[in-house]
């Protein structure tokens, strides 16, 4: 006959609640056994249980064993016990901050060298931050003896009143917007301001000489001036601030979702792609250059408008009244 292994129960901590009923049972004359069997525990839990935690008469208390096991439980994980437990780790963790080496380096060596034993970099910064290795702070390169509190700030509204994209009706002549800006180690502040009136692929863009929602507000008013839609759709950037003193209802998409917007991504990669390649920096670029490229773009025969230009189209459905004089020139 096969001797058939005994498995053993998975181990629980105990609660009040199991330590009331161990209480009950052992006064009503239950075996260990028995009542390890009703709290469904491992014999041995229910030995243990009573043995440590029974007071010096030997009687078993719930409440008083529900204390023993609570102070035991916050006494146990000591910040940078595993630290302070093996003397060597902690004189090889001290000489290399003393080397200048910081914690991450030193968690990050230890492992690959398979140093036994070793702790992680957020072990090691709690042992610095707690009373016992606090005096060791010094070496870190923020000098700093206890972890920084970060500071929570309130939430900021960037867009105040916005109206979202699925507000925007069905009829009129929607219009798109967004920005196209010069590569941030630049430096430069210059950023360009772009329209796309999608049913004739019609471009309007100017250049602006920075992103503040005042200097937005005077070139999306300028840009319009000339030409009949009945909203604008833009992105949540901070230069859309002031979209109330637009002089046309502003909608917006959703954040991170230029999909919603695809007309005004795709005209941008198109002035990109032919003029004003990425990494360019706009400082170079003048107004009267710009205006150029959009009115090379705007006269292209476009296979999606049936290979007639954004300006045929455009004086077609009333978006504008004429081609303007730089066609003429």
């Amino acid at each position: 006959m096969k001797n058939i292994k005994k498995v053993r129960k998975p181990f629980r901590h105990l609660n009040q609640s199991d330590r009331d009923r161990i209480e009950a049972l052992k006064e009503a004359g239950h075996f260990q056994k028995e009542i390890a069997t009703i709290l469904n525990v491992d014999g041995g839990t229910i030995s243990r249980e009573i043995k440590k935690r029974k007071r010096k008469n030997g009687r078993y208390e719930a409440t008083t064993a529900q204390k023993k096991a609570d102070s035991k439980r916050r006494s146990s994980k000591y910040q940078g016990m595993k630290i302070e437990k093996y003397p060597k780790l902690c004189e090889r963790i001290v000489a290399e901050l003393k080397d200048h080496r910081s914690p991450d380096e030193i968690a990050g060596r230890m492992e690959q060298e398979n140093i036994t034993p070793r702790v992680k970099t957020n072990a090691i910064y709690k042992w610095l931050y707690s009373a016992y290795g606090q005096r060791y702070c010094k070496y870190l390169c923020t000098r700093r003896y206890k972890k920084k509190k970060q500071k929570k700030s309130p939430k900021r509204e960037m867009i105040p009143n916005r109206i979202p994209l699925k507000q925007r009706p069905i009829e009129g002549e929607h219009a798109e917007g967004d920005l196209f800006v010069s590569p941030t180690k630049t430096g430069t502040l210059i950023s360009g301001a772009i329209i796309c009136v999608p049913s004739a692929q019609l471009l309007i863009a100017t250049l602006i000489e920075n992103k503040k929602p005042a200097v937005m507000t005077q070139a999306v008013n300028r840009m319009i001036a000339g030409i009949s839609i009945s909203d604008l759709t833009m992105d949540n950037g901070i230069e859309n601030r002031d979209h109330g003193q637009f002089n046309i209802q502003a909608y917006f998409a959703d954040p991170h979702a230029p999909w919603q917007k695809p007309h005004i991504e795709n005209s941008i990669g198109l002035l990109r792609r032919w003029f004003i390649p990425k990494k360019t920096d706009l400082k170079n670029i003048s107004e009267e250059e710009l205006q150029k490229y959009l009115h090379i773009l705007n006269g292209k025969y476009r296979k999606s408008l049936g290979y007639r230009s954004a300006y045929e189209v455009a004086i077609e459905r009333g978006i504008i009244q004429k081609i303007p004089a730089l066609e003429r020139g």
